[in-house]
């Protein structure tokens, strides 16, 4: 007879049942390089003023009327548009779920009991993909090109055949940490909107971008811009939000859970709002250490690294597997992207760190090859 335990675990989907969990690696010790996290913490006197704010934080009470006060801040910061909107997540992670929700319409046997269809280019933010696989939604995953660019030509033909609800494209895309191309990316947001679907630009990386889909937002009335706190320095307070038309951004707050934001959260991101001017100090460094990371990498013979606008570089190295254990093996903790999609062949993925801990990086790169 099964164990009770098991009986249970017959009632979860075999789907679920057969996906594998999001793997943080076990960083303890080492220099951690495999998250893109900002590398810098608070200075010790802000350290002292943030705890002294959140100590006085009511943590017996839900969040109520702070919350709108984030949301003005960072509407502020962000420089909504008129007649736009503001939704908050518990990250950007949460938003794309919710997303998925949102336009997880059940088959309609008029069209063949067809599931609603999540595009993305690939290789790209594994979210997205399982954010539709747990929804009930259908992804379909477009290869880049060999250069890691969009393929136009698919892109279109998939947007054709599958008319999807939601396209997303990532601007930089993680992991290969490239800006697309204009004229093409403009061509792809006017086919999704011609069949009625939604675009998302995901500017996770925004900070340490050289342009951002900001300026064009008010062209369309199908276009969300989602951003996080997370690259801004904040990963671990856990803050997204999503900018878009008010018609969409109201139906999108409706499948919000009311308290998803927590009070020590906000009241972390608020902090952080206010000192603005730290944060984008220490993304101007992380710029300059990124290209300095990239002038070392170009003198090795083996490594090909590709060009970026995030906090991270992708390099490609004879054997990933080899380097990424003896990186590890020297203490410095990258991740090993390669098995990713055969487009990231021996590829691995380089957060950029602080000054030292490139410097560590690099050693135990060059070292590892």
């Amino acid at each position: 007879m099964k164990s009770p335990a098991l009986q249970v675990v017959e009632r979860i989907r075999p789907d679920v049942r057969a996906m594998h969990a999001y793997v943080v690696q076990e960083a303890q010790g080492m220099v951690k390089l495999d998250a893109m996290e900002n590398p810098h913490s608070l200075p010790l006197d802000l350290q002292a003023k943030l705890g002294q704010r959140l100590g006085a934080v009511a943590l017996n009470r839900y969040p109520a009327g702070r919350i709108n006060d984030l949301r003005d801040a960072l509407a502020s910061y962000a420089g909504l548009p008129e007649g736009f909107g503001l939704v908050l997540g518990n990250g950007s992670d949460e938003l794309i779920s919710l997303l998925a929700l949102a336009c997880a319409i059940p088959p309609d046997p008029g069209n063949g009991f067809k599931k609603p269809v999540v595009l993305a280019p690939l290789p790209g933010f594994v979210m997205y993909a399982m954010s539709a696989q747990l929804q009930g939604l259908d992804f379909v995953g477009v290869p880049l090109t060999a250069a890691f660019e969009l393929d136009e030509v698919a892109m279109l033909a998939a947007i054709a055949k599958h008319r999807p609800a939601i396209t997303y494209l990532a601007y930089p895309n993680n992991p290969t940490a490239n800006l697309w191309d204009d004229a093409v990316m403009a061509r792809i947001v006017e086919a999704v909107g011609a069949q009625g679907g939604l675009v998302v630009i995901d500017e996770a990386y925004q900070p340490f971008a050289a342009r951002s889909y900001h300026d064009r937002l008010s062209q369309h009335g199908h276009v969300l811009l989602l951003r996080t706190l997370s690259k801004f320095g904040l990963a671990g307070v856990r803050l997204g939000y999503l900018i878009g038309p008010e018609a969409i951004t109201a139906e999108l707050d409706k499948v919000r859970p009311p308290y998803n934001i927590s009070v020590l959260n906000c009241e972390a991101a608020l902090f952080a709002l206010e000192h603005q001017d730290l944060f984008e100090a220490q993304a101007q460094d992380v710029c300059a250490q990124r290209a300095l990371i990239f002038e070392a990498l170009a003198k090795l013979p083996q490594v090909q690294a590709f060009p970026s606008d995030a906090n991270m570089l992708l390099v490609r190295v004879p054997d990933a597997q080899k380097a990424f254990d003896g990186m590890a093996a020297r203490g410095v903790l990258v991740k090993n992207v390669s098995k990713m999609h055969p487009l990231l062949s021996q590829c691995l993925r380089l957060t950029v760190g602080t000054a030292s801990e490139n410097h560590l990086m690099l050693t135990a790169l060059k070292a590892s090859l």
